[in-house]
């Protein structure tokens, strides 16, 4: 269906996407501030707790959450956002495993716990993995995998008597199962001789480290008790014309009014429309265009959205305003087309963490980022390996750069991984990402993994209703997942609308022979396409390098290979992107952190490419 020609998906995208919209229950809009909503954060210092019992549930048995945290031991202070792991100087909390417990006592504006008429939620940005929260003691909401926000409603705790302070307590377990996106498994080591009683290791199939915590903002935001509750845009092009289909979600009445105005950047009005759903036509457009694709890239209009009710407490407004940028997309047997043209995408792999605050959220480090990315002439990155915070989306609307959005979907080694359980937390995955990030421009495609045993039986059946759940959901993007299966055994091929392929030639295998690189590359792409006839990506290809080491002729690890590698994929990637490659992503945008453990053979490599230093 996304598939074939680019005019077809064009027509049919719009309107196969509101389908997909019903599958979609309840809205979650980014908490801005309006004229009808307010927002208070919630970030700072917390009260912390690791719960080091032997079986991790001491919390629960002593009931932690009915009373302030410190009243029952002692506390350390944490700030959120931010992991727990590189933040103190104790070991055993850098590697805990198990359920940590994070609390606030904040104090409220006085009209939020006086004014019935407004509605007041708790909005957690994200909590690895496992989180259960409760507000004064009272229990408000659970939720399974980190990456994605979730929230309640906590009105009737907070306005139900005189105390303007409430007690946010919530318990975060990290631990990962064969069923947990991403999974893990845990092993027991019981020869008494070398461990103590009741020792255990988390073991994963993924190559980074298994930061976790409160890694972004938690939230308090207003909204009146009528309420938009979700927006949902697609956008078309009608020769100069864009198009903006929209559709209005309110909760809290039947009986409301609702009004939409399309602003561009300068505040002007451009379009009108009236109801809960419709189309909104921009003459002679300005459509968002990638960085170095256009000469104003990433043009953004403003979808003001203004919904009016009669309620028993009388006449209730409500306000929201969501970024818009009109452009298409499409894939046709050789092609990825952004607005109509061919877009290679030429950027990196990413990850979310950094020095001390591991994969909390920071300004300063999302704005240099970017920074460097433009100054490298990037336009696209993949977010490897899980969906990063909404403020990196945003920013990706608002500087042109691409974006394949990707799940937690990483490390699916084992046949129970497979598994119905496995597969029904992952469809519920892919439905809170597209709810979240469904409005982003800078979003063209859903990747629902990353290098899952795809040769495996049960895959194919897995990535078969996953991709076809995806694209219920999302007709209006491609969808893909990043492969490093031989072409003629992966199961999951077949069902994805761009093939994404990893390789590492001349870095895991043919160790030091960059000579090999041409030949194997160009074999690699030529028998995918032969077999699928669908556009590909390099998704992941690359060396380590250490910082200022320097051998010529070239050793692994030196400067010099990483350098001479990439050139070597780059002849071949120059001549296959003439005919079916649409683009290429270098592993890795920048260091990041991983567990320590040291691969069979590294060490020998090691120490012969070290004796230059």
């Amino acid at each position: 269906m996304l598939r074939g020609s680019a005019g077809a998906w064009a027509v049919l995208g719009p309107l196969l996407w509101g389908c997909g919209l019903a599958l979609l229950q309840g809205g979650m809009l980014y908490p801005r501030e309006s004229r009808s909503r307010e927002r208070k954060e919630l970030d700072g210092l917390w009260s912390f707790r690791a719960d080091f019992s032997d079986n991790r549930r001491q919390g629960f048995e002593q009931q932690w959450y009915r009373a302030p945290l410190r009243e029952s031991g002692p506390t350390l202070d944490m700030p959120v956002p931010s992991s727990f792991n590189d933040v103190g100087q104790d070991g055993q909390l850098r590697s805990f495993v198990g359920w940590v417990w994070y609390e606030r006592e904040i104090t409220l504006p006085q009209r939020w716990a006086e004014d019935l008429g407004a509605r007041v939620v708790l909005r957690i940005g994200s909590a690895h993995y496992y989180a259960i929260v409760w507000v004064n003691g009272v229990h408000v909401v659970e939720h399974e995998g980190g990456h994605l926000p979730f929230e309640a409603d906590i009105s009737k705790l907070v306005q139900s008597g005189p105390l303007s302070s409430c007690r946010i307590t919530i318990a975060i377990n990290n631990t990962l199962s064969p069923h947990t996106l991403p999974p893990g498994t845990i092993l027991y080591k019981t020869d008494p001789s070398m461990y103590p009683k009741g020792y255990f290791v988390q073991n994963t199939k993924f190559d980074f480290f298994n930061y976790a915590g409160l890694h972004r903002s938690v939230v308090l935001y207003t909204t009146p008790t009528t309420y938009i509750d979700d927006i949902t845009v697609t956008t078309d092009v009608d020769q100069d014309i864009g198009l903006v289909n929209y559709q209005v979600i309110v909760q809290g009445s039947d009986h409301f009014q609702v009004d939409v105005s399309l602003l561009d950047e300068e505040g002007k009005v451009v379009a009108k429309g009236a109801g809960a759903e419709g189309q909104l036509q921009v003459p002679s457009a300005h459509l968002w265009w990638p960085y170095l694709m256009h000469e104003h890239p990433a043009y953004l209009y403003s979808l003001e959205v203004k919904m009016m009710a009669q309620t028993a407490m009388g006449p209730v407004s409500d306000f929201y305003t969501l970024p818009v940028g009109i452009r298409t997309v499409a894939v046709t047997e050789s092609q990825f087309l952004i607005n109509g043209k061919p877009f290679y995408f030429r950027g990196v792999n990413k990850h979310e963490d950094a020095d001390i605050r591991g994969k909390g959220f920071d300004w300063p480090l999302l704005v240099k980022d970017f920074n460097l990315l433009r100054w490298l002439g990037a336009n696209a990155f993949r977010t490897s390996h899980y969906p990063y915070a909404e403020e990196v989306l945003q920013l990706c609307d608002r500087y042109g750069i691409v974006v394949i959005d990707e799940s937690p979907g990483v490390g699916i080694a084992l046949v129970e991984s497979f598994s119905n359980v496995s597969l029904q937390h992952h469809l519920e995955v892919m439905e809170e990402m597209i709810r979240r990030d469904k409005n982003h421009p800078a979003v063209v495609m859903w990747s629902v993994a990353n290098e899952p045993a795809s040769f495996l039986k049960p895959a194919g059946y897995y990535f078969k209703t996953l991709i076809a759940h995806t694209k219920a959901l999302d007709p209006s993007r491609p969808v893909t997942f990043v492969t490093n299966t031989n072409y003629e055994a992966d199961l999951g091929a077949p069902y994805v609308d761009v093939i994404c392929v990893n390789s590492y030639y001349s870095w895991y295998h043919d160790y030091g022979h960059m000579e090999v690189i041409q030949l194997q590359l160009a074999t690699q792409f030529e028998n995918w396409y032969k077999a699928y006839q669908k556009p590909m990506i390099q998704s992941e290809y690359g060396a380590d390098a250490i910082e200022g080491f320097h051998e010529d002729p070239p050793l692994m690890f030196s400067e010099e290979y990483q350098k001479g590698l990439l050139k070597q994929y780059h002849v071949v990637l120059d001549q296959k992107r003439k005919e079916y490659v649409v683009g290429e992503l270098i592993w890795n945008f920048a260091d990041f952190m991983t567990n320590q453990y040291l691969p069979p053979g590294v060490g020998t490599q090691l120490e012969v490419c070290l004796e230059g230093l």
